[in-house]
Order: C-alpha cells, then structure tokens, then sequence
C-alpha cells in the first residue's frame, strides 16, 4: 500500500499593486487560446442610455476558466441553499453584461 502524497502547503499574498472593486458588469470574450472577462459597472442615467465603464479585463486559460465556473457553481448553490434562490430579471437573464 503506497501513502498518499501530502498535498503541497498554499501561501497567499497580495503584490503591491492589489485592488479590489465591485463589478456589475462582466463580458466574456473567447478565442482559441483564452477566456478574457471584462470587468465594469454599469450606470443607468434614463430609461433610453445606458454607460459601462470597464475597469479590470483578465485573460484565463480555458482549463482555469473551467474551473472557475465550477468554484462559482459550488458557491451559488451553497449561497441559495443558506439565503434562497438568486432570481434572476427576464431582462437581464438572456442579455448577461
């Protein structure tokens, strides 16, 4: 019987340029070689105009963005099961920003 390795220990820290933000507004652009998510927030002034400022755009491989919306599932599905279901407007269900 073989034993298990150990699995390696994990160090977080943030560099020096570290920034967190709130978002609203996310796109998805693929290509062959990457998923690239932009990050805004959108303000609505009228009824008619609608501004999305972007912030933040990020390049993942698809093996991690694979993995993060497998980490984003788990996590909805524990968030529902504490504060119930996250409902979603007919509007913005097919038109995600």
């Amino acid at each position: 019987m073989n034993p298990q390795p150990q699995p390696p220990k994990i160090t977080l820290s943030s560099t020096v340029d570290y920034r967190e933000h709130y978002a609203n507004s996310v796109q998805v652009r693929v290509s062959l070689w990457d998923f690239f998510l932009l990050f805004g927030t959108v303000n609505q002034s009228t009824a008619e105009e609608v501004a999305i400022h972007n912030f933040q755009g990020i390049y993942l491989s698809p093996q991690q963005a694979k993995a993060l919306a497998n980490v984003l599932n788990q996590n909805i599905s524990q968030y529902e099961g504490t504060f119930g279901e996250i409902k979603l407007e007919a509007k913005a269900a097919g038109s995600i920003q």
